[in-house]
């Protein structure tokens, strides 16, 4: 039974935030040659801006502990450990940030620079290690004026529903009786009766005065789908999906976006690859609403709905109505960790066995191809195992799990379980290489593109599983990490 003056509690964080973005567009001219069928190289504009957002946190218990800072960027993936450890060390020098206090998540794009420095000697990667210098500057730079920035802020946390993400492993009838699997949509699988991962994890940040609530600093939105609307019919970078989400979001709320790629390994829109950027932006024009459509459902800021009374009508009439949060110690909560989980490596074919197998496709998807895995293979696998690392940070009522890796949805729907009513945002691509898949065991059985293309062998999602839940579990019962 529920008694008056119960309140629909809206989990919250009550301490410090700041706020910075920066311009990251990738220049005329760099290489963003993502896909085989590619006929170009460089790119020959750009679609929309590419974004970078910093959001710093800090507790101000007893005065301010070390933030904790989260960098969102549009961009493609890590091909090589090394690029990505030279920005992410360069912004923990910069600013004196412990391991387990920075988070820098790409968006995945598919239609974005080439993040590869060993492809310098290509066609447009003369501008690649400039880049990268300066996505290292922009994320420094941002995230020192989040964390300079710091006040009073209040982040309350919601979830939406967005119908955008499909699952993306189709069985094609190969006309031989057998079936050919392929990465495109899968019908049958939405009409499933769990269908596609649809849930949106938003949280909205406002800037506090004097105890009273004001405009909107930021928004955070975290959806699984992989940003492969543009493809190799368009030669201008894209942002894909992402850039039309946070031009509704933010014209709405008068705020910046911060985009986090959820554990999306298998979903994707249902239509994808095409270079015309209409389907991108209708894409994200209606992400872009459902995060719209959850924070118009939040109550005012601040408040949280409370059951006030009984009015007696035709029918008696509970009235929930908006009354100030009563926020105890949970919601002054700051708490991060990193960790890591031992996966095992599958035996992976030598490059020479693999020009063999890929002898009969296109020569220049050939080539793509034996380069990722030449990538793949400097500074990963070192064999027979590899440390995965996972960070858990706690941000008041909320929590969040970010990896390098591409999970299976699988991952955020088992850690979202184990959190019961405690929100999870799940971060892909977070602070290392982004070509790692972690698929299913039956994504492994149907030999599907991300299991031949992943060097982790079957059982790698289970593990990550299993630690993601021990660390949920730990991050519930934490009070406060020190700084």
């Amino acid at each position: 039974m529920v008694q008056v003056g119960a309140r629909g509690v809206v989990p919250g964080f009550d301490g410090l935030v700041g706020v910075a973005t920066r311009d990251i567009t990738p220049p005329v001219g760099i290489r963003a040659r993502n896909w085989g069928p590619a006929d170009w190289d460089a790119a020959t504009g750009a679609h929309a801006p590419f974004v970078l957002t910093a959001i710093a946190f800090a507790s101000d218990q007893d005065g301010p502990t070390a933030p904790l800072l989260m960098i969102t960027l549009d961009g493609t993936w890590w091909r090589r450990v090394d690029d990505e450890q030279r920005l992410r060390n360069h912004v923990r020098d910069t600013l004196g940030l412990a391991p387990e206090r920075l988070l820098i998540s790409l968006s995945h794009t598919h239609a974005g620079a080439v993040l590869c420095s060993a492809d310098a000697d290509l066609p447009g990667g003369e501008l690649i290690t400039p880049y990268l210098r300066s996505l290292a500057e922009a994320a420094a730079d941002a995230g020192q004026e989040a964390i300079a920035s710091l006040a009073p802020a209040l982040v309350e946390w919601t979830t939406g529903r967005c119908s955008l993400a499909a699952n993306r492993e189709l069985l094609l009838d190969d006309g031989c009786g057998g079936g050919r699997p392929v990465v495109g949509h899968n019908p049958l699988v939405d009409s499933d009766a769990g269908g596609a991962d649809d849930l949106v994890t938003i949280g909205r940040i406002s800037a506090v005065t004097d105890g009273t609530a004001e405009h909107t600093l930021a928004t955070i939105v975290n959806y699984a789908c992989h940003p492969t609307t543009m493809a190799w019919q368009s030669s201008e970078v894209s942002p894909d999906y992402v850039a039309a989400m946070r031009q509704v979001v933010t014209e709405a709320t008068g705020a910046p976006v911060a985009f986090l790629q959820g554990a999306s390994g298998e979903l994707a829109p249902r239509q994808q690859y095409t270079g015309d950027h209409s389907v991108a932006d209708r894409h994200g024009t209606g992400l872009g609403h459902a995060v719209l459509a959850a924070l118009a459902a939040l109550p005012p800021v601040g408040t949280e709905l409370s059951l006030t009374g009984v009015v007696e009508s035709g029918a008696p009439l509970a009235m929930w109505e908006p009354r100030p949060r009563e926020d105890g110690t949970e919601a002054r909560t700051l708490a991060a960790t990193v960790d890591t989980v031992e996966l095992e490596l599958r035996s992976l074919p030598s490059l020479e066995e693999l020009e063999a197998e890929w002898a009969d496709i296109d020569p220049r998807s050939r080539a793509e191809r034996l380069q990722r895995a030449r990538n793949l293979r400097d500074g990963y696998v070192t064999g027979p195992t590899v440390r995965h690392p996972v960070w858990a940070w706690r941000i008041g009522g909320a929590l969040l799990l970010a990896h390098p890796g591409e999970a299976y949805s699988d991952f955020q729907r088992a850690v979202r379980a184990q959190a019961g009513q405690t929100p999870v945002l799940v971060a892909n691509l977070t602070n290392g290489p982004g070509f790692v898949y972690l698929p299913t065991q039956s994504a492994y059985e149907l030999n599907a593109y991300q299991a031949w293309q992943t060097p982790l062998a079957a059982g790698s999602l289970e593990r990550l599983v299993q630690h993601g839940c021990e660390q949920v579990t730990a991050m519930i019962d934490v009070d406060r990490v020190g700084a």
